[in-house]
C-alpha cells in the first residue's frame, strides 16, 4: 500500500475523533490548550493501539483467508464509510449547556472513535501492509485533528462536523474501491 492511501486513511480514520473533539471544544470552557493536548493523546493513542490489535488478529486468520482477503478488506472499508455517514447524517447538535467531558467519558469515546482503526489493522494484514509505518502516521493525524477539533470547537462551534464525518466516511469506501479494483485487475 503506497504512503499516501496510508495517508487518507489516516486522516479518513481520524474523522470521527476530528468531530467528538469539534463537538467537545464547543463546550469546554477553561484550559483549552491543555485539554486540546488531553483529546490528541487520547484519540491518538488508540487509534495507534486498535491498528496493532486488528492486525495482530488478522495475521492468526490470514492463512484461511487469503484467497477472499481483498473482499474482506473492501467490506471493512465500505461497512466503516457507510456507518460514518450514516451516523453524520443522524448526528444531532450539542448544546452548549451540557457538561463538560469526563476523564470516563473520554476514554469511551477514545475506544468507540478507534473501533474502525481496529477493523483497518485487520484489513492491513490481509493486505500484507507493514504495520508500523502505517500506526504512526494514524497516531499522528489523529492527534493533529482531535487538537485542532477541541480548538475549532471552541471557537466555531458545531458547523462543519457533519460534513467532516461524511468526507471520511467517502474517503474510505473509496479506498476499499481501489484496494479490490488493485486486486481484481492483478
Amino acid at each position: 500500500m503506497d504512503i499516501l492511501s496510508i495517508v487518507f486513511i489516516a486522516f479518513a480514520l481520524s474523522m470521527d475523533a476530528f468531530a467528538v473533539s469539534i463537538a467537545s471544544g464547543v463546550i469546554i470552557r477553561r484550559q483549552q490548550l491543555r485539554k486540546a493536548v488531553t483529546f490528541g493523546l487520547m484519540f491518538g493513542g488508540f487509534q495507534m493501539l486498535m491498528p496493532v490489535l486488528g492486525y495482530g488478529a488478522g495475521r492468526t486468520f490470514r492463512s484461511h483467508i487469503m484467497a477472499f482477503d481483498h473482499w474482506i478488506a473492501f467490506g471493512l472499508l465500505l461497512a466503516i464509510g457507510v456507518k460514518m455517514i450514516y451516523e453524520a447524517l443522524r448526528m444531532e447538535a450539542i448544546e452548549r449547556s451540557a457538561p463538560e467531558m469526563t476523564g470516563f467519558a473520554l476514554l469511551g469515546l477514545s475506544i468507540a472513535t478507534s473501533i474502525d482503526a481496529l477493523a483497518v489493522g485487520i484489513s492491513f494484514s490481509f493486505l500484507s501492509v507493514a504495520i508500523l509505518l502505517p500506526v504512526l502516521i494514524i497516531g499522528v493525524v489523529t492527534f493533529g485533528m482531535s487538537f485542532m477539533g477541541v480548538l475549532l470547537g471552541n471557537k466555531f462551534g458545531g458547523l462543519f462536523e457533519k460534513k467532516i464525518e461524511i468526507l471520511g466516511g467517502i474517503i474510505l469506501i473509496g479506498i476499499g474501491v481501489k484496494i479490490l479494483l488493485e486486486h481484481l485487475m492483478s
